[in-house]
């Protein structure tokens, strides 16, 4: 019989859970094979089960039982909308707010680098021109990061700024790959813009 150790701790995504060599990924678990480590998918308590004294393979089982019914949990691939909290020279940071048409219900963050903005003249990317804190980005989640951040691209046309808000607070109107419009004031603003699925 299959022995489960229950232990009280809460761990959050992108938390270590140990190395592959040692544990088998379970349930809310999942293995980076750049480094070898087990590390927790959702939020829930890391649980330990022993293997069977017969089976072949004597590593413990290690998984996150999910602690309450929780929303969507942004992946390596999934397409996520996120409001952009803070930029920076090299990065921006934002908060992710749906994956796909789900929303979730806790806090990821998402830092999208300079290299990851658009596809093309990466090393000219301005940041400040690219975003601001309040837009609402479309963004592709890469990888999870460092920090618990999930690492974000806007590289692909669709991707990108899908809306803003102008100085003077009304929503921008999108005029071309890299600027919007505010419809009150006429100012453009410089942005790293969605393209609109026509």
């Amino acid at each position: 019989m299959e022995e489960e150790k229950e232990e009280s701790v809460l761990v959050t995504p992108g938390e270590v859970l140990g190395r592959a060599s040692d544990v088998k990924t379970g349930r809310g678990a999942y293995v980076a094979l750049h480094n070898n480590t087990v590390y927790a998918s959702l939020t829930g308590f890391r649980r330990s089960v022993s293997p069977t004294p017969d089976s072949p393979d004597q590593r413990p089982t290690v998984e996150v039982i999910g602690h309450k019914a929780h929303g969507a949990v942004p992946e390596p691939g999934s397409v996520v909308i996120a409001r952009i909290t803070k930029v920076m020279a090299r990065m921006a940071s934002a908060d992710i707010m749906c994956v796909g048409p789900k929303s979730v219900r806790e806090k990821f963050t998402g830092i999208i680098r300079q290299q990851d903005v658009r596809a093309t003249e990466i090393d000219k990317v301005d940041m400040h021109l690219s975003f601001r804190p309040g837009d609402i980005v479309r963004a592709l989640v890469l990888s999870l990061g460092d920090a618990r951040a999930y690492y974000l691209s806007t590289a692909k046309n669709e991707l990108g700024v899908v809306s803003a808000e102008s100085t003077s607070g009304a929503t921008m109107v999108p005029i071309s790959w890299t600027e919007m419009k505010c419809p009150l004031t006429h100012q453009i603003e410089k942005r790293k813009v969605a393209k609109v699925a026509s």
